[in-house]
């Protein structure tokens, strides 16, 4: 969906600013946060496109006034709601009102630096070859989903040529809406930094991303 959350390319947000020395909680209301979303995470209720997705339904003038980790917990709870395991009245009262609904999976203080460490690779096995190989030249399809998707608005009706294949990866357009993981080959692709922004780009500067398959078609 192009949301607030897809802001390549997008002016009047002023320049970045990078903080020296910043630490990685800037307050202990965030590193419970993290330490919160982690372990809901790990329950199975719902995937990590799911997840990202949550975060994408937030309203653009609130979603644009919130800090990285309340845009964070504002998700949670929507998966939260949606998933049965809390009810509106219980986020408002911050208070347990029903019976705890049991889950399939949990998160214990001493496995999350390994998990952390693990991570969750999404790749899989597939016996579909690629379409597409390094050197090809493909577009970018001029799409506009409803639902979630991870290729960027600014590169969108852009021709660029494949660098790279990363083999069959989960696809997050279907693993968002649970309609299955649906497996696709991800790519590499390599943009020319004037065919996205045009003359004021400098002609030897490239943008690379990362594209599944359904996103692409043949130059």
């Amino acid at each position: 969906m192009n949301g607030p959350h897809d802001l390549g390319g997008r002016m009047g947000f002023g320049p970045v600013r990078p903080e020296k020395d910043e630490p990685v909680f800037h307050a202990d209301w965030e590193r419970r946060a993290m330490a919160v979303t982690s372990g809901m995470d790990s329950t199975g209720e719902w995937t990590l496109d799911m997840s990202r997705h949550a975060n994408e339904r937030i309203p653009p003038a609130r979603y644009l006034s919130m800090s990285y980790y309340e845009i964070w917990i504002a998700g949670l709870a929507d998966l939260m709601t949606s998933a049965g395991l809390v009810t509106p009245e219980e986020l408002a009262s911050g208070r347990m009102m029903v019976p705890a609904k049991k889950v399939r999976g949990k998160l214990l203080a001493r496995d999350l630096a390994d998990v952390l460490a693990k991570g969750d690779p999404v790749t899989r096995d597939t016996a579909k070859p690629p379409r597409y190989a390094q050197g090809d030249k493909v577009r970018t399809r001029n799409m506009h989903p409803q639902g979630h998707t991870r290729l960027p608005l600014y590169l969108r009706g852009h021709v660029g040529e494949i660098t790279r294949l990363h083999g069959t990866h989960v696809f997050p357009d279907s693993n968002a809406h649970g309609k299955g993981e649906d497996p696709h080959p991800l790519y590499t692709v390599s943009f020319s930094a004037s065919e996205v922004w045009g003359k004021a780009a400098h002609p030897q500067d490239t943008i690379s991303a990362d594209l599944w398959e359904p996103y692409l078609e043949p130059a």
